[in-house]
């Protein structure tokens, strides 16, 4: 049995995630920022026994510090991190350069380099120390965005954040290879989660359908499938890769 900690999983692509690691037997931290009700039931909805809840925004290194300490603290050990937690682009946090004001281009800047960067980069260090000193391997995903790679015209902090969580996880490929710790990241196109249904309405989710070949977006399901590969113990040799989960939307 591996003992996993998905942050950000109290709903969309984290709580699919969670659900998949908990199906195939691992048990499961899942982590919340500010709705514990969210994550209580993403925590009802696992299989098996021994999973657990915690809260914390990542993007104050005390907070992620105690993140850390209480997934441990609650399941006595990890195996598997998934760095999922983030600032997500809304219509709330846009930022176009040519109509943003400098205070808006701040706010939007600061909050997504805090949790989607700085954030996943503590957390991913306090795990993979404490792997370091258990001796015994493990796995480290990130999930990115094919934004990084296509980018983001309302939402250019996004793509830049999701950018450098790929880039720092080819860092701790190279790092932690070492100590038997593969390290990957997925980087996916738009995911059809609660977040994103007032994107997929109407015209605009035509637009967005339209972008992929096979005429639609993806399911959270689909990422957690990936995301179970490459914590399965038999993806050590992709470690350092990064997997496009676009439907064709984007090549580069």
């Amino acid at each position: 049995m591996a003992h996993a900690l998905v942050t950000g999983s109290s709903r969309g692509i984290g709580r699919a995630i969670a659900q998949t690691l908990a199906r195939r037997g691992d048990r499961v931290v899942v982590h919340y920022a500010r709705d514990r009700a969210a994550a209580d039931d993403t925590l009802a909805s696992l299989d098996g026994t021994g999973h657990a809840v915690v809260g914390g925004d990542i993007g104050d290194p005390v907070e992620a510090k105690r993140v850390v300490s209480d997934a441990l603290a609650a399941v006595g050990t990890l195996d598997i991190l998934v760095n999922n937690a983030a600032a997500a682009p809304n219509a709330a946090n846009a930022h176009p350069v040519g109509s943003t004001s400098y205070e808006q281009w701040q706010e939007a800047w600061t909050q997504m380099v805090a949790v989607n960067l700085l954030g996943a980069s503590n957390v991913t260090m306090l795990v993979a120390q404490h792997l370091i000193e258990r001796g015994s391997g493990g796995s480290i995903v990130n999930v990115g965005s094919r934004g990084a790679f296509r980018g983001e015209a309302e939402h250019p902090a996004y793509a830049a954040t999701k950018a450098g969580l790929q880039a720092f996880g080819q860092s701790m490929a190279l790092a932690l290879a070492p100590h038997g710790i593969a390290v990957t990241s997925v980087a996916p196109g738009v995911v059809s989660t609660d977040r994103q249904s007032t994107l997929l309405e109407g015209t605009s989710g035509e637009r967005v359908r339209g972008q992929s070949p096979f005429g639609r977006v993806g399911t959270p399901e689909e990422v957690a499938d990936a995301v179970a590969y490459l914590t399965s113990g038999r993806s050590t040799w992709a470690s350092g890769s990064i997997l496009d989960l676009n439907g064709a939307s984007y090549f580069r």
